[in-house]
């Protein structure tokens, strides 16, 4: 089966072929550590781990760069409010996107490079378009010619968020003998009081576009597979990455993926409209890998509207997972099946493949009320190698301390299998004579002690009521 992806840039399902068989590259547009992350933020993170996990799981060798931007307008006024510097700034909140990444289980990338870090290279980058005449140097910054470039017969300006040159608003300020309002800044020049460093135009610091071009390519190559980040980068930074990129003659990025917005009352989660929630805050209602299961679970191209009853109903089935598998018990890691391949392969289709895990649950749970040990054993170890792909196998070293709540202890879990065991034939035998007064009592009473009943026309399962213990 071959991976198809939405392309962004060319608004279709596109067959994955890697640049080079065998590996796959890709650049994430990481955090601006200004404060502290908010879910809206590690939705992204969550959504292309899950991508990197299954290009992994599909035999390839990843090559994942996900960046700092740790220099900009933001954190340089962010530090100066609260009377810090603004390395000391940027570093605290770079750890507290750390901590995010790791407590929901998102890979570390192959490398994490920062803005400050790679001067050098957008030296070399501003050159080569100056030289090709695709910039220009005033007053110690550097400026990006869009009228320039989009003159010349390449120019592709626009394409991948559907604006028009004479629309674009770039959003920074206009600055006195700019060519051109579209114009965009690839180096800012010097500020009393802030940061800077020595170019051959001046002292200055960098643009935010130009940095991921310049880390891009030098990590991942002139040209590569994969460029991802937030649906709100399209315009103006993944434009503009594409425009300086493509007039500096690289091929940059072949596919270009793009993650949808949390929302909180069909707004967009953000600092400015003051409906942010934290990481932290979160993990007051749920458990880490809850959250992880949450902010995967709906496609990544789709909104997810978050409300706390959402957020408990994801948590409740995930746990509906977890109880499965500590009831089997731990197991290898099995295989995967084919109806979660074929999902996964159509643009990683997330919420089916959770259908196809959730029916392996169900079909577990019938065969352990079955007594059938074995299939039960081999659909839990589909459900690790599925749930794996996903980073929310319960067993997996990530979450062996993840504060399962039902007791997972083996001789406590038999005598509960036990005891419910008899209480379903009990019930089923009430009902084979009719006697339904006594199999509803049954029923109840298992109800009320937190384990539900499911009839199947392979008999009854049960299941731990996770709602009832929270």
């Amino acid at each position: 089966m071959t991976l198809r992806i939405f392309d962004t840039s060319t608004r279709s399902l596109r067959d994955f072929v890697p640049l080079r068989e065998g590996h796959a590259s890709v650049y994430l547009c990481g955090a601006t550590p200004q404060a502290q992350p908010h879910i809206g933020h590690l939705r992204s993170g969550v959504a292309f781990d899950i991508l990197r996990r299954w290009l992994i799981a599909k035999g390839l060798d990843v090559a994942f760069v996900r960046n700092v931007t740790d220099i900009d307008d933001k954190i340089l006024s962010k530090a100066a409010d609260h009377g810090r510097p603004w390395w000391e700034w940027v570093a605290t909140h770079e750890r507290y996107f750390t901590e995010a990444y790791n407590t929901l289980g998102v890979l570390p990338p192959s490398v994490e490079p920062r803005a400050t870090g790679h001067v050098t290279q957008m030296v070399t980058y501003m050159q080569r378009l100056i030289d090709k005449g695709f910039a220009y140097p005033l007053d110690g910054s550097v400026y990006f010619d869009v009228a320039a470039w989009t003159a010349a017969e390449e120019s592709d300006y626009g394409s991948l968020s559907g604006n028009r040159v004479e629309d674009m608003e770039q959003g920074e300020p206009d600055q006195r003998g700019k060519r051109n309002p579209q114009d965009f800044a690839l180096w800012k020049a010097a500020k009393p009081g802030e940061p800077s460093w020595p170019t051959p135009w001046g002292d200055g610091r960098p643009g935010w576009h130009l940095e991921c071009s310049a880390m891009a390519t030098w990590y991942l190559g002139e040209t590569f597979d994969i460029h991802c980040g937030g649906l709100d980068l399209q315009f103006p930074h993944h434009e503009n990455e594409i425009a300086q990129s493509h007039a500096a003659g690289d091929g940059f990025a072949r596919y270009w993926m793009h993650n949808h917005w949390v929302t909180m009352a069909g707004e967009k989660m953000s600092k400015s409209l003051g409906n942010v929630l934290s990481v932290p805050e979160m993990l007051k209602l749920v458990r880490p890998v809850e959250l992880r299961y949450y902010l995967g679970s709906a496609h990544y191209r789709s909104v997810l509207e978050y409300s706390q009853e959402s957020l408990t109903e994801a948590a409740a089935g995930y746990r509906r997972i977890e109880d499965f598998l500590h009831r089997v018990g731990e197991v290898p890691v099995g295989t995967r099946t084919s109806a979660f391949e074929e999902a996964m392969d159509e643009d990683l289709a997330v919420p089916r493949a959770l259908a196809e895990i959730h029916r392996n649950v169900r079909a577990g749970n019938s065969a352990l009320a079955a007594g059938d040990k074995a299939e039960a054993a081999r659909l839990a170890g589909n459900i690790r190698a599925m749930t794996n792909v996903l980073g929310v196998d319960p067993y997996s070293e990530q979450w062996q301390d993840s504060g399962y709540s039902n007791s997972n202890n083996d001789a406590a879990m038999a005598a509960l299998e036990a005891l419910v065991g008899a209480e379903l034939e009990r019930r089923t035998q009430a009902r084979k004579e009719k006697d339904f007064q006594t199999a509803d009592a049954v029923r109840d009473r298992l109800q009320q002690v937190g384990i539900t009943v499911t009839d199947t026309p392979d008999g009854p399962t049960w299941s731990l009521n996770t709602e009832m213990e929270k």
